[in-house]
């Protein structure tokens, strides 16, 4: 995973600011996965907030352009990416397409969604990295159609290693405009967390299958 430093800490302070990321060890979240967390982003939330929503994008493009080069296409990964990938293809002046998870079960039966031909070069968008392997999923199905994949572009990851050995598996170059170890800094720095926060915090990433046993 790839990141710049300054922006990272300048997007961490936006979510946290719009409750995009909350925290709570004390009630933990609940994830689809069954985690239990002292930690949730929600990154939809950026496109209420028009500033943010600007920035952000912003700050997507630039991510783009410095580091892909040529792009054909912009990819949305359903369905957090989708709106994202939207205000970013719109601002490049290029096509949109979006992925599914899984072929629909109805209709056309499609994927993909949208126009893209094998051999065109396309950058995939998402709003949120845990481990990847939906993401990645996404990716699969682009090369699948011939489509060449310069990589991926987020908004936050959690920073887990099992995300980076999957986006190398994968040989998926992964940035990232913020992540998890940005956002406990700037955290820390605001009075958002304490050092006991911080603490449990870095457990639970080390162990979040388990976190609601350390704590």
């Amino acid at each position: 995973m790839q990141i710049n430093k300054e922006t990272a800490k300048n997007v961490a302070e936006c979510l946290l600011q719009i409750k995009a990321i909350e925290l709570n060890k004390v009630q933990p979240f609940t994830w689809a996965s069954g985690w239990k967390s002292p930690i949730y982003c929600d990154n939809r939330k950026t496109l209420s907030y028009p500033k943010v929503r600007t920035f952000i994008r912003q700050k997507y493009v630039e991510t783009i352009q410095e580091n892909f080069g040529q792009v054909d296409v912009i990819a949305g990964v359903a369905t957090g990416g989708i709106a994202q990938a939207a205000l970013i293809a719109q601002e490049l002046e290029l096509p949109l397409i979006y992925v599914r998870s899984s072929t629909k079960g109805h209709g056309l039966q499609n994927q993909i969604e949208g126009a893209v031909e094998a051999g065109q070069r396309v950058v995939v968008i998402e709003d949120l990295i845990s481990t990847g392997m939906s993401s990645l999923k996404a990716v699969e199905a682009l090369r699948e159609r011939g489509c060449h994949v310069a990589g991926m572009v987020a908004i936050f990851s959690y920073g887990f290693e099992t995300a980076a050995l999957n986006f190398k598996h994968y040989a998926c170059p992964l940035f990232t405009l913020s992540d998890y170890n940005s956002m406990i800094e700037v955290a820390a720095e605001q009075g958002y967390i304490n050092s006991e926060d911080i603490k449990s915090l870095k457990s639970w990433r080390e162990d979040p299958a388990n976190w609601n046993v350390l704590v």
